[in-house]
């Protein structure tokens, strides 16, 4: 490809659906000029979309950072919680639009599934591959389209629990082992306080390290888009907005805790801080400040 031709290449990811959701990620390469940028942000308000600039990576932004969103319901689920009550906690208690396996549903399992090999090729060392998935896809339970998932949809698509879920999830807790690995044969009993952190501080962590490495031009660029694109609740603030509210020092700790818990079963990557994280803890500073000097991200 010619420099001239690199100068002008960049990406436009739309949310599906692209007529419904309202961002807009520009995705640039370092070769990208500043007014092919410039002319695709004033494209983005002709068409009425809110842009965020953001640096190629699996995933761009957006779903990068909550590729651990899933996983983690997931993982909660493999060790015996019961993944109504992770919705129930996510949907009603934190007041995200709904849960993740509801979420599921809505995306379809077979491209959950397609999808989330991606984050597993590009991030191994901090992934969790649960075994739901290519059961549910394998009996062709894909969820809304299909009639069936992790919840059963009437003629309209209402959704409600499906009790015949329940020899897939089996399944997947056995293949897992992690209730013997992890809890010695009982499943935890978590409050919907600590469901939420289970699924959420995982998603700040890759949120600063989205920060850090330049993927986004600021904090705030990422508490627009993970409210404007995921349905993360508006009157918290957006994802780091609302990381800072609980302290970086608090997320460490409750990570730190949680990758020492499941270190016997190899997944202690999942949880385990990233630096950037942990010099905010141990710092001070707010997460929301940003890294003085960040360059581009590697391409």
């Amino acid at each position: 490809m010619q420099p001239a031709t690199r100068e002008r290449l960049l990406g436009a990811h739309f949310f599906s659906p692209a007529h419904v959701m309202p961002l807009l990620e520009i995705v640039r390469t370092k070769n990208t000029n500043k007014q092919v940028l410039l002319d695709t942000l004033e494209l983005s308000t002709v068409i009425k979309k809110t842009p965020v600039v953001v640096g190629n990576c699996t995933g761009f932004a957006v779903n990068r950072v909550f590729f651990p969103y899933t996983m983690a319901a997931c993982l909660l689920m493999d060790c015996g919680v019961n993944p109504y009550q992770v919705d129930a906690a996510i949907a009603g208690g934190f007041g995200m639009p709904m849960g993740p396996f509801r979420l599921s549903d809505l995306v379809g399992a077979d491209i959950g599934l397609h999808v989330g090999k991606n984050f597993v090729d590009s991030f191994p060392e901090r992934v969790y591959v649960s075994q739901i998935f290519p059961l549910l896809v394998e009996a062709k339970r894909l969820g809304e389209k299909s009639g069936s998932g992790f919840y059963k949809f009437d003629a309209k698509r209402r959704a409600s629990p499906d009790p015949s879920v329940e020899q897939f999830i089996r399944q997947s807790v056995g293949k897992a082992g992690l209730l013997e690995k992890v809890f010695g044969g009982k499943p935890p009993k978590l409050t919907q306080q600590e469901m939420i952190e289970f699924l959420f501080f995982p998603v700040v962590n890759e949120g600063c390290r989205v920060v850090d490495e330049g993927i986004v031009d600021k904090a705030a660029d990422l508490d627009v888009a993970t409210v404007m694109a995921m349905g993360f609740p508006p009157y918290r603030g957006g994802l780091i907005f609302w990381a800072d509210l609980v302290g970086a020092k608090n997320i460490v700790a409750k990570l730190n805790k949680l990758a020492d818990q499941f270190r016997s079963a190899g997944l202690a990557g999942f949880f385990e801080p990233c630096e950037y994280l942990k010099a905010a803890a141990a710092s001070g500073r707010r997460l929301s400040d940003g890294k003085a000097g960040n360059a581009y991200s590697k391409l």
